[in-house]
């Protein structure tokens, strides 16, 4: 259905995942990160898609110049990485897989310059989108603090000069880091998912979109920034359903050029001019069209993920139990479960749990019981604060500190729904 649309551009995507880095930590979502931007672009029609995970320099260098190559005649161009990335001396690098770092002078051969990417799109005609969620902690930071240049510090320098029709968007602002997060993707990868393929909406909306989420999803705690300018064309990554991004030079009608103005007016409030009606009369089929449902165009897994996502940070036991019917994605039906299990309270045990001695007097247990509900009173209320924002470790401290037994199980569960 978009392939109509979308024939007047050639669109070319580069995906760039590392994770498994040899002398630095390893982060744990940004293969499934890169998977699912991958799977995204495929699914609304890009013609090249090229994804590659855990590059070395050699073998990341050598990707940029086939990209470059690929994308010498193509009207939007998008590049994506998920990994580390530092700054040194104002500069901006992409960390590969195998790079030392032992000293600052080492980063022009063991990683690749921002600039490099950069200039490896200038062929590009008409939108050259670099998405970088590489704002994490500098793990190199000990080994270059006595370089010679500027100290490094976590996060990214901002961009002073970008070339027209240039945007590079940062997953978190100049200076500042970027979570890798505790669920299946990263928050920024989480909110590009959900708002980059949304058809007719203009890159800079969308942009937009993604970081009131990013901002939503964090508690303000790290925020997307976009350096860069385009003209005053709407450009969307999915064109409109119905509409071209060609010239609208071409009508089967023979209609006055009077006419061509009114094409958006039908879905308006504004009343055409009284020589108009005819004109809106001949458009009245079109204005059906944006009313039309959109095409699904996220892969069934990569949908799921981020509904997973929001329900681990508000999570709604009757919105869980209708993601358990509608949850498409078969190796995300455990983990739903699991998160399921973690919030239903435990009607098995009695109020005092297993916390009342057997055999105890009956006011001894009484007061063991008043007590074990006050602890489930307490607990209850930690509980909830770890899901709605659930990490490995509060859930941890919170094992370990648990009073109420009963809830313990519910506390397992909730750990289990963020494995993958």
């Amino acid at each position: 259905m978009l392939a109509d649309a979308a024939a007047a551009e050639r669109r070319v995507a580069l995906v760039v995942g590392i994770s498994a880095y040899t002398n630095a930590p390893t982060l744990s979502n940004t293969g499934n990160d890169s998977k699912a931007i991958a799977a995204l672009f495929k699914s609304i029609g890009f013609d090249t898609v090229i994804s590659r995970s855990d590059l070395g320099v050699v073998d990341f260098k050598r990707t940029v110049r086939e990209f470059l190559i690929t994308a010498e005649n193509a009207d939007v161009a998008v590049v994506y990485y998920a990994g580390h990335g530092i700054e040194i001396g104002g500069m901006n690098y992409l960390i590969p897989m195998d790079a030392r770092l032992s000293h600052d002078y080492d980063v022009d051969d063991e990683a690749i310059a921002l600039d490099r990417i950069i200039w490896a799109l200038q062929p590009v005609r008409r939108l050259r989108l670099i998405l970088l969620d590489a704002c994490r902690d500098n793990p190199f930071a000990a080994k270059l603090r006595s370089a010679s240049r500027s100290p490094t510090r976590g996060g990214l320098a901002k961009l002073d000069e970008i070339s027209a029709d240039t945007l590079v968007a940062f997953a978190a602002r100049a200076g500042s880091i970027s979570y890798d997060g505790d669920g299946v993707n990263s928050p920024y990868a989480t909110a590009l998912l959900r708002h980059l393929a949304e058809p007719g909406v203009d890159i800079r909306i969308a942009l937009g979109r993604v970081r009131d989420e990013v901002i939503t999803m964090t508690g303000g705690r790290q925020e997307p920034f976009i350096y860069g300018s385009l003209g005053g064309a709407t450009i969307s990554l999915v064109p409109q359903l119905g509409a071209t991004n060609a010239a609208p030079a071409s009508s089967p009608q023979a209609a006055p050029p009077v006419s061509a103005p009114a094409l958006p007016k039908p879905v308006g409030v504004n009343p055409t001019p009284p020589s108009a009606p005819p004109a809106v009369k001949a458009e009245l089929p079109k204005a059906a069209l944006p009313a039309q449902p959109a095409p699904e165009t996220t892969d069934p897994c990569v949908r799921d993920e981020a509904r997973l996502a929001r329900l681990r940070a508000t999570p709604a036991p009757d919105e869980i139990t209708n993601f358990q019917r509608e949850v498409a994605c078969k190796r995300l039906r455990p983990q739903v479960q699991r998160l399921f299990e973690s919030i239903v309270s435990n009607t098995a045990l009695p109020p005092g749990g297993n916390a009342a001695p057997q055999a105890a007097p009956k006011q001894q247990a009484q007061n063991e019981s008043v007590r074990s509900e006050d602890a489930c009173t307490r607990d209850m209320a930690r509980l909830q604060s770890v899901r709605a924002e659930p990490t490995v470790e509060a859930i941890t401290k919170l094992e370990r500190e648990l009073g109420c037994e009963r809830l313990r199980s519910q506390l397992r569960r909730l750990r289990e729904s963020l494995a993958p």
